[in-house]
């Protein structure tokens, strides 16, 4: 199907979509759903904030959004797309409808405007706290609510000269959390919930809702639409193709590589990285990679997605610089043991091999044999591959 059919057919299953996460929410009975009144194992703080989060649907069937202001709430810019309204579901299931204000904000984020919201909190971003516990809250299908997970630790904050780096943590989260928020042990917002996956999760700083607002307006219609044109056919294309081993022609290659650059979305970024670096297209999977490194340095997927990619283009020297970065801040993580004794091994530098073996005897013994075996007496350097 071409991609314009394939879109229109995408939006088409919109409006079904929000009717069956309406009908979810609306199964819950009052007494019993852990929703925005509902039970909550987090400290009060928190639990109280589950109010201004709300359950969304628009170009993802499933998001949430923070509530900033009176009528105003912020979502992540890929649950949105290029939609001009959402569906924001209040505690009881109700859906109303927000406009969707158009930025050419560069980051994931976008701001929801409705009159319908019912009295309630609203949070205000605060900065982070580096040794405060961090919650996720956000919508949670399967409990019909809004739902405060367990907690985790600030692991990077944002360099200061990147203003479009997140705030790394591991306070769990899932899908249908994306727009949601990232709070403190006070219940205050220190983020919005972007992504994340292997124990490691994103979040945008709250301060940059400022620059949001700042960059919001009628004025930025064409270049909003352009953006949000963008994170959709890349979404698209992404899901299209990611079955393991599919190979793609030069003109689908381009079509990823292109739509998701011009998202900004360094999710989407990762994604769009792994999905040609699989197939074969090592140079434009580098540069998708290290664009991302260029907006937040602290990417610990987005550096593994990078080694990866050198390793399958058989370009270890390439991956040490990474690997030794991704050794001293995530050197518990078995791909990136893995990854570091055999590029180690076949680049030459012993020592990286060495540190990343006496690692994994302590994090995985049972594969500690092999691995050493490997490094005592490796098969030949693979060839770069034609």
């Amino acid at each position: 199907m071409p991609p314009v059919s394939r879109l229109a057919a995408a939006c088409a299953r919109l409006p079904v979509r929000a009717l069956l996460l309406t009908l979810l929410l609306l199964a819950a009975p009052a007494t019993t759903a852990r929703g925005q009144s509902g039970l909550c194992g987090q400290p009060q703080p928190v639990c109280e904030a589950r109010a201004a989060v709300f359950a969304v649907s628009a170009f993802d069937p499933v998001g949430s959004a923070v509530r900033i202001g009176e009528t105003r709430l912020v979502t992540a810019r890929h649950v949105v797309a290029d939609e001009q309204n959402a569906t924001v579901f209040l505690a009881d299931g109700r859906p109303i409808q927000a406009r969707v204000l158009a930025t050419d904000y560069p980051g994931d984020l976008i701001l929801l405007e409705t009159a319908d919201l019912p009295p309630g909190p609203v949070l205000a971003p605060e900065p982070v706290r580096p040794d405060s516990a961090l919650y996720t809250v956000g919508a949670d299908v399967g409990l019909r609510g809004i739902r405060a997970y367990d907690p985790g630790r600030l692991r990077f904050a944002p360099p200061p000269d990147r203003p479009l780096a997140r705030l790394h943590h591991d306070a769990y989260s899932q899908p249908g959390n994306s727009g949601g928020a990232l709070l403190d042990q006070g219940g205050r917002l220190v983020g919005i919930v972007a992504s994340g996956g292997e124990g490691r999760f994103e979040a945008i700083p709250a301060a940059q809702i400022a620059a949001l607002s700042a960059r919001s307006g009628p004025a930025a219609a064409a270049a909003s639409a352009e953006i949000g044109a963008a994170v959709r056919i890349c979404t698209t294309l992404l899901d299209r193709n990611r079955t393991p081993g599919r190979r793609l022609d030069d003109q689908q290659a381009k079509a990823i590589e292109t739509s998701c650059r011009r998202s900004g979305n360094r999710q989407l970024l990762d994604l769009a990285g792994q999905t040609l670096g699989r197939a074969g297209r090592a140079e434009a999977a580098v540069g998708l990679f290290e664009q991302g490194l260029a907006e937040d340095p602290n990417a610990v997927n987005t550096r593994i997605g990078l080694a990866i990619t050198y390793h399958l283009a058989r370009a270890f020297e390439a991956a040490l610089p990474h690997l030794r970065w991704l050794m001293d801040h995530a050197g518990d993580d078995l791909q990136v043991l893995r990854l570091s004794i055999q590029a180690g091994t076949w680049a030459g530098d012993r020592a990286l091999a060495e540190r990343a073996l006496a690692r994994l005897k302590q994090v995985n013994p049972r594969s500690a044999p092999a691995a050493e075996r490997f490094l005592e007496n490796p098969p030949p350097r693979p060839a770069k591959p034609r």
